[in-house]
């Protein structure tokens, strides 16, 4: 598995903050689970952050430290690449990783999916905020997700096959980061149907007035 779209630094350095709300935090941190690289981000961020709050001073510039850990983050992936690659953490079955296992309560043949229509399914994911909506999505190999932008922040997890948005191919780890100044209409790659994990903090932007239609009732 080689996973090509990763976290933003500011998901890392926030998550290393434990400043995410519970369901960017479920995003980070499934993603987190298959992605060595990011884990070794995630590490550095962490380290940064202990030293700044041991050795920051009341007059230090915080866009000057902003930049100096984003500069560090980006270094770290091409200095872990010389050692030996990681082995997935400790709990990793090749289905749903933890925590979103917990969350769902079992793997990917336990799942009770409810319908979305045109042969989509989803399964909602209750969280302790209000901030954000999370929910699994079942997009039949093959088929399009309607056009659609956004009122705020999407983020899309790839669990099982793979869909191709914008000429690029988001596969199992791969995570896209989407905000209001995109339209998209990303399509499930035949052979097998795509399971993402969304996390959205407003509601999606549908073209179509059936889809908006029906929007509340499907709580998307």
């Amino acid at each position: 598995m080689t996973i090509r779209h990763h976290l933003s630094d500011d998901l890392l350095v926030s998550y290393a903050a434990g400043s995410l709300a519970e369901g960017w935090s479920i995003a980070v941190a499934t993603h987190l689970a298959l992605c060595p690289s990011c884990r070794r981000s995630l590490s550095v961020a962490e380290s940064i952050g202990g030293d700044l709050l041991e050795n920051i001073s009341d007059n230090a510039s915080v866009d000057h430290s902003w930049a100096s850990v984003r500069a560090r983050l980006q270094q770290a992936p091409k200095i872990a690449a010389r050692g030996t690659p990681e082995t997935p953490p400790a709990g990793y079955s090749g289905g749903l990783p933890e925590p979103l296992r917990s969350y769902v309560g079992g793997d990917f043949d336990t799942l009770k999916w409810r319908p979305l229509g045109r042969g989509a399914y989803h399964i909602p994911i209750r969280t302790r905020d209000r901030e954000t909506m999370v929910r699994l999505l079942r997009i039949p190999a093959g088929k399009p997700v309607p056009e659609h932008s956004h009122g705020g922040r999407e983020l899309t997890l790839v669990l099982n096959g793979s869909f191709v948005d914008g000429g690029e191919v988001f596969a199992r780890g791969d995570i896209e980061d989407a905000d209001a100044s995109l339209t998209h209409q990303p399509v499930a790659t035949p052979g097998t149907d795509c399971i993402c994990l969304a996390v959205t903090d407003a509601p999606l932007k549908f073209r179509s007035w059936i889809v908006r239609a029906i929007q509340p009732f499907l709580g998307i």
